[in-house]
């Protein structure tokens, strides 16, 4: 099949239609903007957005990584550090201790079937963050996960940040 032939007989599907999760559910859509601040709190914003840009990534979520990479941007963040995030176990000398913890930590809760949190990589985050930035990292975690899980399951388009008016 030549090129011309794939391209004439590429199916383009028409996305379906599927719920505005804040507007079907805003009780539980203001809920989760309360605990993605709450979780927040305390911690460095460069940080926030590294975890989020790599949940994005292992949850393959194109909406949140596009809106979590332009928020990283405009706080400053590098391109070259962006592009290695994906990549960060052969890339660490990009991050420093603190955020290799983190993304370890990052990796274990968002890939928790695969085998739970293991414990050396539970104790490498306990060694950078103390109980209360723990507990607001791993808060952080399962914040952009349920984002995630939420922008995948009501196929939210990459590129259409609804924060912006």
């Amino acid at each position: 099949m030549t090129t011309t032939e794939i391209k004439t007989t590429e199916i383009k599907q028409t996305p379906v239609a599927r719920i505005n999760f804040a507007k079907a559910a805003p009780k539980a859509f203001k809920a989760v903007i309360g605990l993605d601040a709450a979780a927040r709190e305390g911690l460095d914003p460069t940080l926030v957005e590294l975890v989020q840009i790599r949940s994005s990534h292992l949850n393959h979520c194109a909406y949140c990584l596009h809106m979590h990479t332009s928020d990283a941007r405009k706080a400053g963040e590098s391109e070259e550090r962006l592009h290695m995030v994906g990549v960060w176990k052969e890339a660490t000398h990009f991050f420093s201790a603190r955020e290799q913890a983190a993304l370890a930590l990052t990796d274990a809760v968002t890939l928790i079937a695969d085998g739970g949190v293991p414990d050396d990589v539970y104790a490498r985050a306990a060694a950078h963050f103390d109980e209360k930035e723990l507990g607001h990292l791993l808060a952080l975690i399962f914040t952009i996960n349920t984002w995630n899980r939420i922008a995948l399951a009501t196929a939210k388009v990459a590129g259409e940040d609804e924060r912006v008016s």
